[in-house]
């Protein structure tokens, strides 16, 4: 019988290199791992005993918001987001409603939801068919993560901080490649060990930096795009799901590193470009979400919870995300909060 989406996940789980030799799936998917019908990936990671076992990390009550308010990446960093307008009403003098127009669910912090990249080969995640995927269908929705919700451990890796006690230099407005050695490196240095179940924050520092530029300055790096993240490579992917991360999530627009690595075996040279939007010829977004069911957070605001992080030692979080009821939604603002 397949578990229940939601349950605990099953105990023997594949290795990410047993994936990428199976024969009765699209190789490198977790397509079935979770049972036939599944929707919602690497979310099963997270049962009641990670749920519980988080809470215990809470030592002081300190909450620290992880999202940045609507609008703050204005103008839009893809260039197809329009600012988000907030209006107010009321029916009598002492009432207040208000409504929003040009809300796009992933204008600043986000989670990208299952339904949010197709793989070009094999589809959706776990083979939910494309004509599935539409406004107000119920597959692959963010819904289905507001109804699981997330109660976790959370880890924070600093980048910025680890290069700096390593010696190596990092430019945060390049394409440096963060190689899952690079992470392993950081977990080493704040005393983490990964554990199935667990949102895994990196930092990188982009989102501090960007915000702290003139309009101008952004201007100019929004058309000189650069920005660190993870690598495209088979050993970060083989890191990330062997390790039992539920969701990644980071302070950059993107989570990997753009642009992309031109000579990974992800890019297809014959993938025309898009008639508007960011190629995401080459990206693992595709791997990750279509292929390994593993859900990707963008924009998140680190810099406080870093520095609380640096200053008690404790890398580690009760870490909790409630994401929008949106039916058939394909991102949310994470709604996310660590709790040290």
């Amino acid at each position: 019988m397949a578990p229940a989406q939601g349950s605990e996940a099953p105990r023997r789980i594949p290795t990410y290199q047993e994936l990428r030799e199976r024969d009765d799936g699209p190789r490198g998917s977790s397509w079935g791992v979770f049972g036939p019908d599944d929707q919602i990936g690497t979310l099963n990671f997270i049962g009641a005993e990670q749920s519980a076992a988080a809470t215990a990390l809470v030592r002081d009550g300190t909450v620290f918001d992880l999202d940045y308010p609507i609008n703050t990446f204005v103008p839009s960093i893809a260039g197809t987001r329009p600012e988000t307008e907030h209006h107010v009403f009321s029916n009598n003098p002492n009432h207040r409603d208000d409504w929003l127009d040009r809300f796009y669910l992933q204008s600043t912090s986000q989670i990208d939801g299952l339904r949010h990249m197709r793989h070009p080969a094999h589809g959706f995640y776990n083979g939910v068919a494309d004509d599935l995927i539409v406004a107000n269908g119920p597959d692959l929705g963010i819904q289905l993560l507001a109804r699981h919700g997330i109660v976790t451990r959370g880890v924070l890796l600093d980048l910025p901080r680890y290069y700096e006690s390593i010696d190596r230099p990092f430019d945060v407005t390049t394409n440096h490649a963060v190689s899952a050695s690079d992470l392993q490196g950081a977990a080493d240095l704040h005393g983490v060990n990964l554990r199935r179940g667990d949102v895994l924050l990196m930092r990188t520092g982009w989102a501090g930096h960007y915000l702290a530029l003139s309009a101008d300055e952004q201007a100019y790096l929004r058309s000189h795009w650069g920005s660190p993240g993870i690598e495209q490579s088979h050993e970060m992917l083989g890191f990330l799901w062997d390790n039992g991360v539920a969701l990644l999530a980071s302070d950059n627009a993107g989570v990997e590193a753009f642009p992309v690595d031109p000579h990974s075996e992800f890019v297809d040279p014959d993938e025309p470009l898009p008639e508007r939007g960011p190629s995401h010829n080459g990206m693992l977004h595709r791997e990750l979400i279509a292929l390994l069911g593993l859900f990707l957070g963008e924009l998140w605001r680190l810099d406080e919870l870093a520095a609380a992080c640096a200053a008690d030692g404790r890398y580690e979080f009760l870490l909790t995300s409630k994401p929008l009821a949106v039916t058939g939604g394909v991102g949310s603002p994470p709604n996310a909060m660590a709790v040290k």
